[in-house]
């Protein structure tokens, strides 16, 4: 596993009332959220990345009200239609 290091403000963890170690796991959630909505991962990587269960990564997009299933329009047209 890479390691990777940022350089975070001080006052950015009392800004928004989180510990370092809350603030990292809401930043790898926010990636991984991020990255699922963009198409670039699928649920169980992202869900990796963010260090929580499936089931918890479906349960944050439902919090966020974002989909947890990611179809696009032509996918939808083949399912229903058969092409």
């Amino acid at each position: 596993m890479a390691t990777v290091t940022m350089e975070i403000p001080g006052d950015m963890f009392s800004a928004l009332r989180r510990s370092p170690d809350e603030f990292m796991q809401e930043l790898r959630l926010a990636a991984a959220i991020q990255w699922y909505a963009q198409g670039w991962i699928a649920q169980s990587k992202a869900a990796e990345f963010a260090s929580v269960s499936r089931a918890e990564f479906l349960d944050e997009l439902y919090r966020r009200r974002l989909p947890a299933v990611q179809v696009t329009e032509e996918e939808l047209r083949e399912e229903i239609f058969g092409g």
